[in-house]
């Protein structure tokens, strides 16, 4: 996948699906990064790798400006923000051109906020009744956290009896695994460690990102075909 090939989020939501963009990026990296230079640089290589999906997590020191600076820098990237963990995080997000907003985990106040922005929502769930708690709230899709612990079996037995809510699985997710988790129905992955490692950001080993997001670009591929 090329950057060229990344729907912009607001031309996919004035076309009616929300989910549009990330279900085309497919695979969303989950950035957590020591510094916004660093960020900037890790996001730069994930992009040469093919992977345009990225979401800037407010592990990340001054998350909101790095997601400024990613969009005037790639500004064909999707890019949101992650960790939303309070209403204001949310709001500060969206100020600064997130594309859409990920919460670990899932509260009343906390959905109300995000959905107040108008952009896409992805509220963190495990287990069936947090998933029905999230969707009750609106929330556009489900991250599916931590996704290690059930695999991609635990997605597919999701979809039985939620079959309607897009499910984004989150932790756990490999090049090597990418196809089980998109045959098992999930509508698009966040990959943190395996795609973007703290210890290769900390070293500045740009070069080996960039063939982690090629491996996991070829991957998204094959699983499509």
């Amino acid at each position: 996948m090329t950057i060229e090939n990344t729907v912009d989020a607001n031309s996919a939501a004035a076309g009616g699906d929300p989910l549009a963009a990330l279900r085309q990026a497919g695979v969303v990296a989950v950035l957590r990064a020591p510094s916004p230079d660093s960020a900037l640089a890790t996001v730069d290589a994930l992009i040469a790798g093919g992977v345009t999906g990225i979401e800037i997590t407010y592990s990340t020191p001054d998350a909101p400006g790095v997601i400024a600076r990613v969009r005037d820098r790639h500004p064909q990237a999707l890019v949101g923000a992650g960790t939303v963990l309070t209403p204001d995080q949310a709001g500060a997000a969206a100020d600064s051109g997130a594309a859409f907003l990920v919460s670990p985990g899932t509260t009343p106040e906390l959905a109300e906020a995000m959905l107040d922005t108008g952009l896409p929502v992805l509220s963190g769930a495990m287990t069936p009744s947090e998933v029905m708690t999230a969707t009750a709230l609106g929330v556009h899709a489900v991250k599916l956290f931590p996704a290690s612990l059930g695999g991609p079996s635990f997605l597919r037995a999701l979809r039985g009896p939620f079959p309607h809510v897009p499910l984004v699985p989150t932790g756990g997710v490999s090049a090597d695994n990418l196809g089980d988790w998109f045959a098992a129905g999930a509508l698009a992955v966040g990959a943190g460690g395996e795609l973007c490692s703290s210890a290769d950001i900390a070293a500045g080993r740009w070069s080996a990102l960039t063939e982690r997001a090629q491996a996991f670009t070829a991957a998204l591929a094959e699983a499509r075909r």
